[in-house]
């Protein structure tokens, strides 16, 4: 019977510390969970911040364009006046040369409005890029140190990149929320 019982007990024992270390270990489950769900966060805001930092670039060209358009109609508008006094020093009449004058003003300031629009354009881009890149670079060190506090089971270390993770899930709301 003697047997019999301590064959029962260290069973039961047996049963209880392998409760007690699947516990222990459990956040580690956790862990591994918390470091996909951060990795599909870093992706969202990589995938996020390239498309910032194209449209950026794209709307820094066009503003670019735009700007050399203002600077053709100011050449153009400057030839069309200096036609304009050469006839007139000469006493012909100028056609129509004051309305082109006007015409290429109009245009020009056009152009000014519209490059003005895109650079802020791209600078919202920017800004928006930035808060992804910035939410992507605290996802990423949150993974980091995670795999340090597992590899060196140190669960304690969990705060860290959890605390990490929130101001990253801060960054990346924001830029959502700011993106043009």
């Amino acid at each position: 019977m003697s047997d019999e019982y301590e064959s029962h007990v260290e069973h039961i024992s047996e049963k209880l510390h392998g409760i007690a270390e699947r516990a222990r270990e459990g956040w580690i489950k956790w862990s591994a969970l918390l470091s996909a769900l951060l990795a599909v966060f870093s992706a969202i805001g990589g995938l996020e911040s390239a498309h910032h930092a194209n449209s950026a670039m794209i709307a820094q060209i066009q503003a670019s364009d735009q700007w050399s358009y203002y600077q053709a109609k100011g050449i153009k508008g400057m030839v069309s006046e200096s036609e304009n006094a050469t006839l007139s020093a000469l006493g012909k009449p100028a056609a129509d040369g004051s309305k082109r004058v006007e015409k290429y003003r109009d245009e020009q300031q056009e152009a000014k409005e519209k490059a003005t629009h895109l650079a802020e354009d791209s600078q919202a881009h920017l800004r928006c890029q930035e808060m992804f890149s910035r939410a992507v670079t605290m996802f990423q060190v949150s993974v980091a140190i995670i795999a340090v506090a597992v590899l060196a089971r140190l669960r304690y270390l969990i705060v860290v990149p959890l605390t990490v993770s929130l101001l990253g899930l801060w960054s990346l709301a924001q830029a959502f929320l700011l993106a043009p």
